[in-house]
């Protein structure tokens, strides 16, 4: 057995305590399971605005039937995107079942005077960009009127954690964490970190998107990031290392872990989900939207992060995959696992696409992939990678293919890559004996 970093002494070790989630298959975490556990696939005809004959893709993996309402006041309806409802909800749903708040608490908002120390860490590529969509297509039609006052301040990114700390009061840090498709896992490991160093006990952390807009859309199709010949077959269109994917379908979702040290979770007698490890972050330097053919860049975001753990390859039991269902980028994932794990131990180790499932969740990614694995570790059981019915050759692990199948997961690796070529990987460990 190889040997395990040690942490210093003023490093505390971190676990998820709790976890929400609002997905495209809808409110909750028993909801998810259920999906990516069974092979269902999340991604549907669009039908939140009308296509247009520049926006060809007319697949995307939203969120259905939710209700605003539910989780902000009929006052802030018209004042903040869809993401900020759907981020308090999967933040309820995480604090609850965290144990440091209960159902009547998270539902009822905080008593005056009421605070908690608690930080926020939140990854969001978009933030309120939807909603800065809506009101400057207000102002740019001569609508000045019809303009909220808040066009501006609810569409910056960094809103999405003060909206957090708001709804909960809480008075710790308050940060947000954009770097496009990687920023929820550089936000879990910044949040780890805060907590290692000692400046927090509990953060609030994990990523939300929800920016399936005209304007979004449409400068995808111009990439031809996004498929645009499933039309008719919506839940095939998300396909990860299949020889005739197109790119990925855009999604949405919230996906919130309470991080907490391990000291503070044991002394209020919490049950611990995990321990996250490690992580590590490389940047290609490469290009804008594109990652250099070799992975070597990726590989070593994953074995930063495993040499932060303390972890051998060999001891890697699964794999989530960042898996977005582009021709390139699955091509590159593939070669950097072989090149993190070595070849041998690389084909030997299940995989799975969850973006298969739920469509690319843009900034929320790598929080997505973290709820799978979780979830997978808790049941012993990996959840496929669907629509893999026609493998590329050059894309030949074991990605689970079709049908989920049992397994006991003690430690697992979770991937992220995006935009601007940045890397990012973080690894998690059951406590459980």
């Amino acid at each position: 057995m190889p040997s395990r970093r040690t942490p210093s002494p003023a490093e505390r070790r971190v676990v998820i305590t709790g976890m929400g989630m609002v997905t495209p298959y809808g409110l909750g975490t028993a909801a998810y399971w259920d999906g990516i556990s069974n092979g269902v696939s999340a991604t549907r005809a669009l039908t939140s605005f009308e296509p247009r004959p520049e926006i060809p893709c007319h697949v995307v993996a939203d969120v259905p039937d939710f209700h605003p309402e539910d989780f902000i006041s009929h006052r802030d309806l018209t004042r903040v995107p869809r993401v900020v409802p759907m981020t308090i909800a999967a933040a309820r749903e995480a604090l609850v079942s965290s144990g440091l708040l209960t159902a009547d608490e998270v539902a009822s908002g905080p008593e005056r005077g009421q605070t908690h120390p608690w930080s926020v860490v939140i990854g969001s590529a978009g933030g309120g960009i939807e909603f800065a969509e809506i009101q400057y297509l207000r102002w740019f039609e001569g609508r000045i009127l019809d303009t909220s006052p808040y066009a501006v301040s609810s569409s910056i990114v960094g809103m999405l954690s003060s909206e957090l700390s708001i709804a909960f009061a809480l008075h710790g840090r308050s940060h947000t964490i954009s770097d496009g498709c990687t920023s929820s896992s550089d936000a879990l490991a910044y949040a780890a970190d805060t907590i290692r160093l000692g400046r927090a006990d509990v953060v609030l952390s994990g990523g939300a998107d929800a920016c399936i807009t005209p304007g979004i859309l449409a400068g995808y199709c111009l990439m031809k990031a996004v498929p645009t010949h499933f039309n008719d077959r919506p839940w095939a269109a998300s396909r990860p290392f299949t020889a005739d994917r197109e790119g990925f379908v855009f999604g949405e979702g919230a996906w919130i872990f309470v991080l907490e040290a391990l000291d503070h979770a044991e002394a209020r007698g919490a049950t611990i989900l995990a321990e996250l490890v490690g992580s590590g972050s490389t940047c290609d330097a490469f290009h804008r939207v594109s990652l250099r053919g070799d992975g070597g860049e990726s590989a070593r975001a994953m074995t930063l992060a495993m040499d932060e753990a303390g972890v051998a390859a060999d001891e890697i039991d699964y794999v989530n995959l960042h898996g977005t269902s582009t021709p390139l980028n699955d091509i590159v994932e593939t070669n950097a696992v072989k090149l993190a794990l070595g070849e041998e131990k690389a084909y030997q180790t299940p995989l799975s696409a969850t973006k298969s499932l739920i469509g690319h969740p843009q900034g929320a990614s790598g929080a997505a992939g973290l709820a799978a694995t979780l979830l997978s570790m808790r049941h012993s059981f990996i959840h496929p990678t669907i629509n893999l019915d026609n493998p590329d050759p050059a894309c030949d692990l074991d990605y689970v293919p079709l049908v989920g199948r049992p397994a006991e997961i003690r430690t697992a690796l979770c991937n992220c890559v995006g935009f601007g070529s940045k890397n990012t990987a973080l690894v998690v460990r059951s406590l459980a004996d």
